[in-house]
């Protein structure tokens, strides 16, 4: 099953959840990203979190309690680790993450580091990027406007061995250590694919409308 986590910060536009939500078996939210939710029109099947961002607690009450999540603000757990276990015990194999983008360096170091962890998230979607997690013998294939910019950054513990196809500059042969990482490679005619031949690696693109 696949999980869709709406969370706090920015996200994408309403359509873009919609659009995920329709691929989606679960939609949870986690605090504010109740708002960001119905704002697009969806109604989650789960809502965890301390809630001392969520803009109107009355939101919750058109939901069944049994399905609301509620943790005191001194927690051990960030809203989106609470939500990331939430969907596993639901049976969810597939996770995506959206929202999340802008407000405190802290809160995006912290889901950036949800990725290091196995498991973990596999695909992160921002207002304005499209991250996505590849695990050892996986492959990404993509369809991008000519031209984008696409990053990779090792994840976990390595080994770490990667190639592509479509880049400017082919990952085959990279040396990756940990805080390696390659920046503002190049999708030529927008069709690429990055293979992970040992360790996983977190992909980055823009956002499309």
């Amino acid at each position: 099953m696949r999980g869709i986590a709406v969370i706090g910060g920015e996200g994408p536009k309403p359509a873009v959840y919609r659009s995920m939500a329709k691929e989606a078996d679960i939609v949870l939210a986690a605090d504010s990203g109740l708002a960001a939710a119905e704002d697009a029109g969806l109604f989650p099947d789960w809502i965890v979190g301390d809630m001392d961002s969520l803009d109107d607690p009355g939101r919750l009450e058109k939901y069944p309690p049994e399905r609301i999540r509620r943790f005191p603000r001194d927690k051990d757990y960030t809203d989106t680790e609470l939500a990331l276990s939430c969907l596993w015990e639901q049976g969810c194999a597939e996770i995506w993450l959206a929202g999340g983008g802008g407000g405190r360096a802290d809160h995006l170091f912290a889901i950036r580091s949800l990725f290091e962890r196995e498991p973990c998230p596999d695909r992160w979607i921002t207002a304005r990027e499209d991250m996505r997690c590849v695990r050892a013998r996986g492959e990404l294939n993509l369809t991008l406007i000519p031209g984008s910019l696409v990053s990779v950054f090792p994840l976990g513990d390595g080994p770490w061995d990667a190639g592509s196809s479509g880049l400017k500059w082919p990952l085959g042969g990279c040396v990756w250590n940990r805080g390696s990482f390659g920046i503002s490679n190049i999708a030529v005619d927008g069709h690429c694919s990055v293979h992970a031949a040992k360790g996983k690696f977190l992909v980055i693109v823009p956002l499309a409308d």
